[in-house]
C-alpha cells in the first residue's frame, strides 16, 4: 500500500494538506526534516503515514501525557496499532508494552524525553528496529524557545547510543527563524527537508479589547454562546479560581485547570471538558498543550501572555477543525508589569551559566514588548503576527478587530520630535511614565522628586494627555524611532531613526480610532470566516444536529471524546453527500475503512431514517458547490483555479432593482439577492450568512433552550425591522423563525452594495 491508499484507509482522506506529501516523500526517500506548521495544518499525518511504511518502528517524543494519550486513542479509533510509555503507566505495563513492540505489535510508540535514558527503555532501543525518531514540539529543545524543556536535550544522547542512527524528524507550530535554526543544530539534523509551510490560520478571528470590568465581560460573552466550547487563560492560579467562582455563581458550565489542584482533579476537569460535559474550561498555561480537542470556538486570554509565541500557540487551539473560531485577548497595562514580575521571578536554570541566563532574559524582556506592542497596534493584527514570525502577510486581513475598525491617519511628526527630544533632555534616565508623564505636565509627587519640572520638555505635549503620550511612545518602540534598555528598569534612550525623524527625513503617522464599522445601509463589510455549517440550510443543519446527537451517545458509550469519532468537517459533509451505502460513506472527508467498520452501520440508518431515503439537496449554492466549500483548504491553491470570484456584492444599479416585500425569510432573501448578482464576477450569498451578520450585530441570537435550539430576535433587531413568526416544515412541524421586514430588508442590501 502506498502513502495514498494509507491516506484513505486509516485516516479517510483523498487529500494531502499544504506541505504533508513534502514532507512524507523526505522522510520515505532516507532525509531528515523539520516541518514548521501552525497547529491545524496536519502535523502528525507527516510522520504517522511514513511509520506505517517504514519497516521498523518510529518512536515519538512528546512532552505531555495527555497529549500522547490522545494521539494513542485516536491512531487505535482509526485501526493503527500504537502505544504510549510515561510515568501514568506502572513497571509492569511498561514491560509489557515494549515486549509487544519487540513482536511487532505497535508501529508507533510515543514516548516521554525522561524515559529515553533509563537502562530498560535504551535496552530495548538498541535491539529494536527504530526506523524513525519523531520530536513533537521540537521548539522545546531550544534555548531560545518559548517554552525551552532541559529533559529534550536528553534525545541528543539517546541517538548516540543506537547503534544505527534513524531518520530524524523534528516539527513545531510556532518557531522564528533563529529558534529554527537552533532545532536543526541540537538535533544534528542531517541536510534536512525543512518546511514552513506558512503561520496563518484564515479561520481564526484576532481581536484586542480593554474592557474596564474583564470578569463582565467573559461572563457577557460566555452568555452569548452558551452552546460553544471554550478555553479562558489567566496569567496567576489566584486569577482562575475568582474566575471560576465568578462563573459558578453564574451558572455557567465551567471546569478549572492549574497547577495548585490536585492530580486527580486535574484529570477529571480535563476529561469533563475534552468530552464535552462542560464546555468551559479557565486555567492557566500550565493547561492545553496536546490537548486535540478540535471543536473549541473561542480562546479568551484573560491576561497578556509573556510572549507572542506563547499567545498563538495558546490562541491556537481554537478552531482547529477549521471552523471559524474567536481569539481575544483582554488587555490592560497593568499585565505587563505582572509578567515582568513573573519573568524575574522565574526559577533559573542551574546548567546555564551566568551568561546564558543575561542572555535569556534579555530574550524575555524582547519578547514581552513585542507582545505588547501587538496589544497596541493600529494595524492587522493577523499581519502583525505573520511579520513576528518572519512572514509577510496581506496589510489588510478583514477578519480581525483592528480590519473592522475604521481609522484616521495623522501626521505626528511633530509630537514625535517632541518626544525624541524629551528623551534626549532627560538624557535616557527615565522610562515611560516618567518621560509621559514630564510630556503630559503631570505634577505628582515622584516626578516633582526628579525635578522634572524645570525641563523645556515638560507639558510640551499637555493637550494630548498622558495616556495618548504613551501610546505614541510604544508605537515610536515598535517602529524602531525609540529604544529601550534591556535591564529590568527598561529605560528609554534614542535610537538610529531617532535622529532621521527630527531632520525631516521620515514622517511619523499615527492611526486613530474613529468609529466602529457601523455595517448599516451602503456600507460593505469585510468578509469574515464561516464555518463549514454555514453552507447547510435549515434542514440540513437539523440533520447536523442530530447526527451530533448521535456521535455524542457513541462517544458516551466508548468512553472518548466525540470530535475522535468524527470531526465536525466530516459531519457536514454527511449532510450535503447524504451516502445510504458503505461505498458512499467511504466517499465523504474524513471516513476511512475502520471508521467505516465501527460506526458505520449507525450513521447510515440516521441519514436514512432522517430523509427516508431520498436524496435531496440540503445546502446552499449549486451542484458541487457545498463540496467544494469544504475541501478548498485541503487543496493546492494552483487546483482551486487561477480565477477566483469576489466575495458576495451588489452594484448600486442592481440594489436599486431589489424587489421588496412585506416579509422575507433569510433564504429568501438570500435568493432575490443572488439573482441581481453579476455571475462573473460574485459568488452567491446565503440565508445563513444573513442570518450570521444578523448575529454579529447583534440583531438576533440563538439559544438553546429545553435542549432545543432557537432562534431570537433582539430589541435592537426589532427596531431595525425583524421579527417572529411562524412557519411550517415539510413534514407538517410547525416552528418559529425570523422574518426581514421592509426596513430590515433595506438594511441587507445596505450591507452588500458597493
Amino acid at each position: 500500500m502506498d502513502k495514498y491508499g494509507i491516506l484513505k484507509k486509516y485516516f479517510g482522506y483523498t487529500q494531502f494538506r499544504q506541505g504533508q506529501e513534502t514532507l512524507i516523500d523526505a522522510i520515505l526517500s532516507g532525509r531528515d526534516v523539520l516541518g514548521v506548521m501552525p497547529t491545524g495544518a496536519g502535523k502528525s499525518l507527516c510522520y504517522q503515514i511514513p511509520a506505517l511504511l517504514l519497516p521498523g518502528i518510529t518512536l515519538v517524543i512528546s512532552p505531555l501525557i495527555s497529549l500522547m494519550k490522545d494521539q494513542v486513542q485516536t491512531l487505535n479509533q482509526a485501526g493503527v496499532h500504537a502505544a504510549y510509555i510515561n510515568s501514568s503507566l506502572t513497571e509492569n505495563q511498561i514491560s509489557k508494552a515494549l515486549a509487544l513492540a519487540a513482536r511487532g505489535v505497535y508501529k508507533i510508540i510515543y514516548v516521554a524525553p525522561e524515559r529515553l535514558e533509563t537502562y530498560g527503555f535504551l535496552s530495548f532501543a538498541r535491539q529494536a528496529e527504530i526506523s524513525m525518531l519523531t520530536v513533537d514540539e521540537a521548539h522545546c529543545i531550544s534555548q531560545w524557545g518559548q517554552d525551552f524543556r532541559p529533559s529534550y536535550l536528553k534525545i541528543i544522547e539517546f541517538l548516540r547510543q543506537l547503534l544505527r542512527r534513524p531518520i530524524v524528524s523534528a516539527f513545531t507550530a510556532t518557531a522564528t527563524e533563529h529558534v529554527r535554526e537552533d532545532i536543526a543544530c541540537v538535533l544534528g539534523l542531517r541536510q534536512p527537508e525543512l518546511l514552513v509551510t506558512g503561520f496563518d490560520r484564515k479561520n481564526l478571528y484576532f481581536a484586542v479589547e480593554t474592557p474596564r470590568k474583564k470578569d463582565g465581560y467573559v461572563l457577557d460573552y460566555l452568555n452569548a454562546h452558551p452552546a460553544d466550547s471554550g478555553i479562558i487563560y489567566c496569567a496567576t492560579r489566584k486569577n482562575v479560581d475568582a474566575l471560576y467562582g465568578k462563573m459558578q455563581e453564574a451558572g455557567i458550565p465551567a471546569v478549572k485547570y492549574h497547577a495548585g489542584l490536585g492530580k486527580e482533579e486535574r484529570r477529571q476537569n480535563q476529561e469533563d471538558f475534552v468530552y464535552d460535559r462542560r464546555p468551559v474550561m479557565v486555567a492557566t498555561n500550565a493547561f492545553g498543550m496536546g490537548i486535540d480537542k478540535s471543536n473549541v470556538r473561542y480562546v479568551i486570554h484573560y491576561n497578556m501572555p509573556q510572549s507572542l509565541e506563547n499567545y498563538y500557540q495558546e490562541a491556537g487551539r481554537a478552531g482547529r477543525d477549521g471552523e471559524a473560531s474567536e481569539c481575544i485577548l483582554l488587555y490592560s497595562p497593568q499585565d505587563v508589569m505582572i509578567n515582568q514580575f513573573l519573568l524575574e521571578s522565574k526559577e533559573p536554570n542551574p546548567e546555564f551559566t551566568a551568561d546564558d541566563l543575561a542572555a535569556i532574559r534579555e530574550r524575555d524582556a524582547g519578547r514581552l514588548r513585542a507582545m505588547n506592542y501587538y496589544c497596541l497596534s493600529t494595524r492587522c493584527l493577523r499581519a502583525y503576527i505573520l511579520s513576528y514570525f518572519g512572514e509577510q502577510g496581506q496589510s489588510r486581513c478583514g477578519n480581525c478587530a483592528n480590519c473592522q475598525k475604521e481609522f484616521v491617519e495623522k501626521d505626528a511628526t511633530e509630537e514625535a520630535g517632541k518626544i525624541i527630544a524629551c528623551v534626549r533632555e532627560l538624557r535616557g534616565r527615565y522610562g515611560i511614565n516618567v518621560v509621559a508623564g514630564t510630556l503630559a505636565g503631570e505634577r505628582r509627587a515622584k516626578l516633582r522628586e526628579y525635578g522634572v519640572e524645570t525641563c523645556q520638555s515638560f507639558g510640551s505635549l499637555r493637550s494630548m494627555g498622558e495616556p495618548s503620550i504613551k501610546r505614541m511612545i510604544n508605537q515610536m518602540l515598535a517602529e524602531g524611532y525609540l529604544a529601550m534598555t534591556l535591564d529590568k528598569y527598561a529605560l528609554l534612550k534614542l535610537a538610529q531613526k531617532s535622529d532621521m525623524l527630527l531632520q525631516g527625513e521620515q514622517k511619523f503617522v499615527v492611526r486613530e480610532t474613529k468609529q466602529e464599522i457601523s455595517q448599516q445601509a451602503g456600507q460593505h463589510a469585510p468578509a469574515a470566516s464561516r464555518r463549514k455549517s454555514d453552507i447547510l440550510n435549515s434542514k440540513g443543519l437539523e440533520l447536523f444536529e442530530r447526527l451530533r446527537a448521535l456521535r455524542s451517545e457513541i462517544a458516551k458509550q466508548e468512553g472518548m471524546p466525540p470530535y475522535i469519532i468524527f470531526s465536525d468537517k466530516t459531519l457536514v459533509d454527511m449532510c450535503v453527500r447524504l451516502p445510504f451505502t458503505p461505498e458512499e460513506l467511504l466517499e465523504v472527508s474524513g471516513v476511512g475503512e475502520h471508521k467505516l467498520e465501527k460506526y458505520g452501520e449507525p450513521f447510515l440508518a440516521e441519514l436514512k431514517s432522517y430523509t427516508g431515503g431520498a436524496k435531496e439537496k440540503l445546502y446552499f449554492g449549486e451542484v458541487g458547490d457545498a463540496a467544494a466549500c469544504l475541501d478548498a483548504a485541503a487543496l493546492p491553491s494552483r487546483a482551486r483555479g487561477a480565477r477566483q470570484k469576489a466575495e458576495f456584492f451588489l452594484t448600486e444599479d442592481a440594489a436599486a432593482q431589489f424587489p421588496y416585500a412585506e416579509k422575507y425569510l433569510a433564504p429568501e432573501l438570500a435568493v432575490k439577492l443572488n439573482e441581481l448578482r453579476d455571475e462573473a464576477a460574485a459568488k452567491k450569498t446565503s440565508g445563513a450568512e444573513i442570518l450570521r451578520r444578523s448575529q454579529q450585530q447583534g440583531l438576533s441570537e440563538e439559544r438553546v433552550v429545553d435542549g432545543m435550539r432557537r432562534k431570537f430576535v433582539t430589541k435592537k433587531g426589532e427596531e431595525a425591522g425583524l421579527f417572529l413568526g411562524m412557519r411550517m416544515s415539510k413534514k407538517g412541524v410547525e416552528y418559529e423563525d425570523i422574518y426581514y421586514g421592509k426596513p430590515a430588508q433595506q438594511m441587507v442590501v445596505g450591507w452588500f452594495t458597493q
